[in-house]
């Protein structure tokens, strides 16, 4: 009897617990998205692999664009003027000049325009500084760093953009004239979205590819500040007796056994992160499952990229995850829990999800201290010089406050890295409005894969056993039900994107050195021509062949910066390359 009535009482316990619960998160919910502005007018879509923009004040035929940035107490002009070339010299025929004033957010290089007509990629926005844009006269365009090193292709007749990431990874993204996507990156999942309509609102979805496994992904697609943003919406919700329990903390804190002790991706990154020794809250338990699932990616990338160390590791160990930083993280995860609440009782009502409430339209302009862990590696531009560097999967930032209205990109800060080529802690970064929603995506994505084992693991591994109304399956969303068919050889157009990027880099660099031709620096900063020019005299090249020894490659190299053991494979990092060894012989060189 003494039994029934306890659990009677903890049953009343619970109840009490999930409508205090769901009060305070329709009343948070209800709050933020009434703060939230009404979003800019999208631009209209370019079409699929345009080159670039018509005049609205007739036709203007030039060879050669000249854009050059300059900045005054915070005001940044942009001039861009058009000029025809001849065998006599160089006529300017129209130009346009256009001061921005500086701001907190967007104020920093990156927040300047990009190439001009390029709509898609990284060639729209601004690069670091001294990097270099060579344009064609076809429009396609490309990019190089500092270091003559490419950065960014822009093919205009494919419709793709290829990027080269600081720690030597490439993702390809190409754009069909039906509007999908086909996206590559090597080491990571690829994906083919496909947009479709449902409630009158467009949508895509994203259909993945990773290692011989294939799932699906759905995005809201929505026009914020002159830009389309792929906002995530879930493909399933729960009710509400499961969310209200992995919203609030537990009776007692209790342990969990992750598993991953001997992983190689934990060893390597085990100065970065460490779990918690006990969880008080669910959204302790997730904090470290959206972590743990970050690394753990990051790591498979590099080891794929044959970048590891380059690309995350530094001369010292990273300094480690602070407490009070996995808390921001935290809390994150708990606003992004009540928001899913109040989206799966819209949907349970046949409603369509609100983006600018579920997007990073409410979260730039709710005055909440908020904070975005990275899904992948992004190259940002420190908003304070200009320069280049990188967020790998695992980081944490934090927004550094609204931006202004005019900004394209976030100012955020760095609260956590693990060194190298990365972004430094407490730097302060530009991340553009895709950027950021694509990091909001991957920690809700993430979060809604760790609900999901939260549930089937309750109760077991030391974890408590949650209410019956917690245990209800979810139930799946409309957008689900009503998507197009995945592709059916998805995987294998992806393999043929990845080749076809091969030959875009090589026939844009031909044409970006050809006639009709321009070369300007980026108007993310000043450009060292001398760097990516060829000099007068080069010291004769060294030669490295297939099948030399360690020895041979020392000999003629020097000793490398760093050498990756990965596993069957040794890899010697060089300033300008990369040498990848087998059974002790040349392999590949890079």
């Amino acid at each position: 009897m003494v039994i029934a009535q306890s659990r009677k009482v903890g049953s009343l316990c619970i109840t009490t617990l999930l409508s205090l619960s769901f009060l305070s998160v329709n009343a948070w919910a209800q709050t933020t998205k009434k703060a939230t502005p009404a979003p800019k007018a999208a631009p209209a879509k370019p079409a699929a692999g345009a080159a670039g923009g018509t005049a609205a004040h007739g036709a203007t035929t030039t060879t050669h664009s000249t854009t050059t940035t300059t900045t005054s107490h915070g005001a940044t002009t942009t001039t861009t003027k058009a000029t025809t070339t001849s065998a006599h010299g160089t006529t300017t025929t129209a130009s346009r000049t256009t001061t921005t004033a500086g701001h907190a957010g967007g104020a920093g290089p990156a927040a300047r325009g990009g190439v001009a007509g390029v709509h898609s990629g990284n060639l729209s926005h601004a690069g670091p500084a001294g990097s270099h844009d060579r344009v064609a006269a076809n429009g396609s365009a490309m990019r190089t760093r500092a270091n003559g090193h490419p950065m960014d292709v822009h093919d205009a007749r494919r419709g793709m953009d290829i990027h080269h990431n600081l720690a030597g990874g490439r993702r390809v993204d190409m754009e069909r004239a039906d509007h999908s996507h086909l996206y590559y990156e090597r080491g990571r999942p690829g994906y083919i979205s496909h947009p479709y309509m449902h409630g009158g609102h467009e949508y895509y979805r994203r259909s993945y590819y990773y290692n011989g496994r294939a799932y699906d992904r759905y995005y809201n697609y929505y026009g914020y500040r002159g830009a389309y943003l792929n906002v995530y919406a879930p493909g399933y919700y729960y009710g509400a007796g499961f969310y209200g329990w992995a919203y609030n903390p537990w009776v007692a804190p209790v342990p969990y056994a992750w598993g991953f002790a001997a992983a190689p991706w934990y060893g390597y990154y085990g100065a970065y992160f460490t779990p918690y020794p006990l969880y008080a809250a669910p959204s302790l338990w997730l904090t470290d499952y959206l972590i743990s699932q970050s690394l753990a990616a990051a790591y498979a990338a590099h080891v794929a990229a044959e970048s590891q160390a380059e690309a995350v590791a530094a001369s010292a160990p990273p300094a480690p995850l602070s407490p009070e930083t996995k808390q921001m993280v935290a809390d994150e995860v708990k606003r992004q829990i009540a928001l899913e609440n109040v989206e799966s009782q819209a949907s349970a009502q046949h409603q369509e999800i609100d983006p600018q409430s579920s997007s990073i339209a409410r979260i730039l302009s709710d005055g909440k201290d908020h904070v975005f862990v990275a899904g992948k590696e992004f190259d940002l531009t420190n908003a304070a010089n200009g320069q280049e560097c990188a967020v790998t999967d695992g980081d944490v930032l934090q927004l550094a406050g609204p931006p202004a209205a005019d900004a394209t990109t976030a100012n955020l800060v760095v609260m956590a890295s693990k060194g190298g080529l990365e972004c430094a802690k407490q730097a302060t970064v530009a991340v553009s409005f895709d950027d950021l929603q694509e990091m909001q995506n991957h920690m809700r994505e993430t979060v809604d894969q760790g609900l999901k084992e939260l549930q089937a693991k309750q109760g077991q591994g030391g974890l408590p056993a949650a209410p019956q109304s917690a245990t209800v399956p979810p139930v799946t969303a409309e957008i689900a039900q009503n998507a197009p068919p995945p592709d059916p050889a998805g995987a294998q157009e992806l393999a043929q994107q990845a080749k076809e990027a091969d030959k875009s880099e090589q026939e844009v660099a031909a044409a970006t050195a050809g006639p009709g031709a321009s070369e300007t620096p980026s108007a993310g900063g000043p450009s060292d021509v001398a760097s990516v020019a060829a000099p007068a005299e080069q010291a004769q090249p060294t030669s490295i062949s297939i099948g030399q020894s360690t020895d041979e490659v020392k000999t003629a190299m020097g000793q490398p910066t760093r050498i990756l053991n990965l596993g069957p494979k040794t890899v010697y990092v060089y300033k300008d390359m990369k040498i990848t060894f087998k059974a002790g012989k040349v392999a590949d060189v890079e």
